[in-house]
């Protein structure tokens, strides 16, 4: 399972600078392309997107959370439990920093970081025109903004399915003038509810570094 999902990362979790395939119709509209074939007019999303919604909760880190992991990229760091999860500099895919994986369990997460920042709202539209090149039914079924630990964080949950595979992210976006961050946990869709805990507590160790 492991194998399948960095294979499956390293697939969708595209730098947020590179570009995707794009082409004009004889109208004149941009449309994307998609490498299975498929197409969709540029602006589709933009004409149903309705506005995030806050959370009105304070996200902390969890008590157990006490072991700091810095971005030797940018002015990020994540608190988490040693004992639950395990973590290294990322191999599968060079464009992360970190990759995490829980102990005991299917739930793996990753760090990606970059110097260039980004407006949440415009990378909340990278992320998902990205990721439909290999996935392209991959959408939106959760986004809400949150207040964790001081930072203002875009929370989404994106599933999709890729070579038959059907996956959830479920996640942090972050931008500063220091850089961007995804901080992202991802499983198979039908174990994402029994694993939100974990990640839940994973992803709220999230905090700047002075």
């Amino acid at each position: 399972m492991k194998q399948i999902f960095s294979l499956l990362f390293c697939l969708l979790a595209i730098n947020l600078t590179q570009g995707q395939q794009k082409g004009v119709t004889e109208k004149g509209e941009e449309v994307l392309l998609y490498d299975d074939g498929t197409w969709k007019y540029k602006n589709e999303d933009k004409l149903v997107e309705k506005e995030i919604p806050t959370n009105p909760k304070v996200f902390k880190r969890h008590e157990e959370s006490t072991f700091l992991l810095k971005s030797s990229k940018v002015n990020i760091g994540v608190y988490l439990n040693p004992k639950t999860w395990s973590f290294k500099k990322a191999v599968t895919n060079p464009e992360a920093e970190y990759e995490f994986q829980l102990k005991e369990g299917d739930l793996y997460g990753m760090m990606i970081t970059e110097k260039v920042e980004i407006p949440l709202e415009t990378l909340k539209s990278i992320a998902l025109e990205t990721g439909r090149t290999v996935a392209p039914d991959l959408k939106i079924v959760k986004e809400e903004y949150r207040n964790v630990n001081g930072l203002k964080l875009l929370l989404l949950q994106l599933n999709g399915t890729t070579q038959g595979i059907k996956f959830s992210y479920y996640g942090y976006y972050f931008s500063n003038a220091g850089g961007t961050v995804q901080f992202i946990t991802y499983t198979s869709q039908n174990l994402l509810n029994s694993y939100k805990p974990e990640s839940e507590k994973l992803l709220n160790g999230f905090v700047e570094i002075d």
